[in-house]
């Protein structure tokens, strides 16, 4: 029987979507405690910005109208300088040439590796690569099984930083001769590590020797402990070549909490992103009007984020009260889930299951996050991921069953 095509395995549902999977695989069982607590999935309940309905009733006409595919001069102007205040790019970035404006990072990251896999060209009979950190973000293989490339499972865990060694990925030039992308998130989703400059100028150099596409996902950009996770955008443009093989994403949903905006943009590389923007214009939806005049507005607002971080920071202080170094916890530097090690306890699956039947609590097994290596392992196999999206009340009325169940 002949190989199923990426697209088959993604009609199959031989990749099940991770919150789908948690759903089925909890259905049978009655929760142990009320009321239930969901910390599965990573959807911001902190304050919006107040101005966000209020902009988007003003620019209401705006629905009449279809909107540029590149985005308004207004919005990419507003990107741009978030990203030369955010990053100290001098000289700024180009809004014209170097950022285009998306529904949401989750299509970028998608979209992305249609030219990706097009500006290289393989030799006959050779299959595209595209590399990516595991645990992963699903369009990330999505993307990789839409293109017919082959998904290539660069664990991360702790002996690695929780990033993917790239000094070992080095060594595989094969392999990189026929990458097309590389996937990469800092900070990370689900584990929270911060990639160091260093890392980045190393990723960023495989890229371009091997002239493929480094796509960086720094949607958990604005959300840390302590110092600002340094750009991807920053260290390139200290090279000659600026932006060249690299794209980075960033989106309102984590910065701003507003998942359901569906606002987020690219930037970097030009000639990548003038690509994808015809692409985009045969079969990618513009972002609405309105939305593009309350997005410029919220890039230009730094209080509400500010604010956002301090609602973080005293959520983390209950983990920290809370579980102590429990589970191999300890405050990452940034984003907001826990990456808790319950290989002690049963490992991802039969944890979450025995949470939610006897604390009511659900929780995302790390399985489920990620597939099995290179090297037979599933990185995620022990952890669970647990969202910090609720109230710190009810985070510590979580905690404290965990603790409770898995003493």
């Amino acid at each position: 029987m002949n190989e199923l095509t990426g697209l088959e395995r993604l009609a199959s549902g031989a990749i099940p979507y991770p919150f789908s999977h948690v759903r089925e695989l909890l259905a049978p069982f009655p929760p142990g405690r009320e009321p239930i607590i969901d910390l599965t999935l990573g959807e911001p309940r902190e304050t919006m910005p107040a101005h966000v309905a209020e902009t988007i009733a003003d620019a209401q006409a705006r629905f009449a109208n279809y909107p540029p595919i590149r985005g308004t001069d207004e919005l990419r102007q507003a990107i741009a300088a978030w990203i030369d205040r955010r990053f100290k790019l001098k000289p700024g970035i180009d809004p014209e040439t170097s950022i285009l404006p998306c529904n949401g990072s989750r299509e970028g990251l998608f979209y992305a590796a249609l030219p990706a896999v097009g500006r290289k060209r393989q030799p006959e009979g050779t299959r595209p690569a595209i590399l990516m950190c595991n645990p992963y973000y699903a369009a990330y293989i999505g993307a990789a099984l839409a293109t017919n490339a082959e998904p290539v499972y660069l664990n991360a865990t702790k002996a690695t930083g929780q990033l993917p060694d790239l000094e070992a990925l080095a060594s595989e030039a094969s392999l990189l001769k026929r990458t097309c992308a590389l996937y990469l998130c800092s900070p990370a989703n689900p584990q929270g590590a911060v990639a160091t400059p260093e890392y980045i100028a190393r990723a960023l150099d495989l890229a371009r020797r091997y002239d493929f596409m480094l796509f960086f996902d720094e949607c958990y950009s604005e959300l840390y402990s302590d110092e600002p996770p340094v750009g991807a955008l920053t260290v390139a443009a200290a090279t000659p070549e600026r932006f060249r093989n690299l794209i980075v994403f960033n989106s309102l949903s984590k910065r701003s909490n507003l998942p359901g905006m569906r606002s987020g943009f690219m930037a970097g590389d030009e000639k990548f992103l003038a690509s994808l923007a015809t692409i985009r214009n045969l079969i990618g939806p513009q972002m609405p009007g309105p939305i593009q005049v309350a997005s410029a507005a919220i890039w230009a607002d730094e209080t509400h984020v500010a604010a956002n971080r301090l609602a973080y920071k005293k959520k983390y202080d209950v983990c920290d009260e809370v579980l102590g170094t429990r589970y191999g916890y300890t405050r990452p530097a940034g984003g907001f889930f826990l990456w808790l090690d319950l290989g002690n306890f049963g490992g991802g699956i039969d944890a979450s299951v025995t949470l939610w039947k006897r604390a009511g609590v659900k929780v995302l097994p790390g399985a489920y996050l990620a597939q099995t290596g290179r090297d037979g392992i599933n990185p995620g196999a022990d952890f669970v991921r647990v969202a910090l999206v609720q109230s710190p009340e009810t985070i510590r009325q979580a905690l404290e069953r965990i603790v409770d169940v898995f003493a």
